[in-house]
């Protein structure tokens, strides 16, 4: 397999984990959500860098400001809008409007060197947004009102995740390490927002099994894979690929009996699906192809830019 189809592969695994997210989110309920989000990057932080210690690459957690700026303010500020809409807005709309980030992902990546951005990306992504609107519609909280403020913090926040996973290329050079000492930056921030703002609770042993699983799973190993992939793989795919979140989260759910299967998820199931075929590229015959156009180049250079339509007799 090409680097940059392995680098791509491993961003499917952040997506796999990210569709966790909702059902664990839901398991710590009762727990306030910047409490939430310290403990479980406390979590990650301590698993990363003991992981660093016994393989002795402590070391790679010395880079440069930039670095350390692009990771903790895209990872930290993302959640800190993301926890402020859903205070202020329907959780519906305000993941409908989260939920753009996937798109923005494929249209940002266009403006990377070397990159050009082609119709049927665009068309995946419309169809992966389509399919996510479906899932958001016809979800039963859909209705309900919100503040302004609350809409915008959802609408900054898939700004602030696409803008933060295109500018990871600039820095493609730096190792994926460095999360870990970004998820305890992050984990020190949240402490200091959840002091000043919330009231300490002491989470019960279910609400402590799944801080413990955020904080391995999607809160943690999912940012070392995402960083990977976002620094080495085709960022136009990923952008499409990641609507498989909100649907694979959706079907956790239904299988957890938290809610109930309908019409719009079977309806956005083929969407999402379809949509990330279409972004892939299909050969006339009906199977999907993976051709890299550009020669392979070493790290910290311009890489491949994605994905061609191949036919093929």
């Amino acid at each position: 397999m090409r680097p940059e189809a392995r680098a791509t592969a491993i961003g499917g695994l952040a997506i796999l984990l990210w569709s966790s997210l909702a059902l664990l989110a839901v398991m710590t309920r009762g727990v306030p959500p910047f409490e939430t989000l310290a403990l479980s990057f406390s979590i990650a932080f301590v698993a990363g860098f003991l992981l660093l210690a016994a393989s002795g690459r402590v070391s790679r957690l010395r880079q440069k400001p930039l670095a350390w700026a692009i990771g903790f303010g895209g990872i930290f500020t993302y959640h800190a809008l993301y926890f402020f809409s859903l205070d202020n807005a329907p959780p519906a709309q305000a993941s409908l409007l989260n939920y753009l980030w996937p798109l923005l992902i494929v249209l940002f990546s266009a403006l990377l060197p070397g990159s050009h951005l082609q119709r049927r990306h665009l068309l995946g992504a419309a169809m992966g947004l389509a399919g996510t609107l479906l899932i958001l519609l016809g979800s039963r909280n859909a209705g309900g009102s919100g503040t302004a403020f609350g809409y915008a913090c959802a609408f900054a926040a898939a700004f602030v995740w696409s803008g933060y996973s295109v500018a990871n290329r600039r820095i493609s050079a730096v190792p994926s390490e460095l999360i870990a000492g970004v998820c305890g930056a992050v984990a020190i921030a949240a402490f200091c927002v959840h002091f000043s703002i919330e009231k300490t609770v002491s989470p019960g042993a279910a609400q402590s099994l799944a801080l413990v699983a955020l904080g391995l799973g999607p809160v943690g190993l999912a940012f070392f894979f995402w960083d990977h992939a976002t620094k080495r793989g085709d960022l136009s795919l990923l952008g499409t690929l990641s609507y498989a979140a909100p649907l694979l989260s959706t079907l956790l759910l239904i299988v957890a009996g938290r809610a109930p299967l309908t019409g719009p998820i079977i309806g956005a199931a083929a969407l999402i699906v379809g949509g990330a075929a279409v972004s892939v590229g299909i050969r006339r015959n009906g199977i999907a192809s993976l051709s890299a156009t550009q020669a392979d180049t070493p790290a910290g250079g311009e890489w491949p830019r994605g994905f061609e339509m191949v036919d093929e007799d």
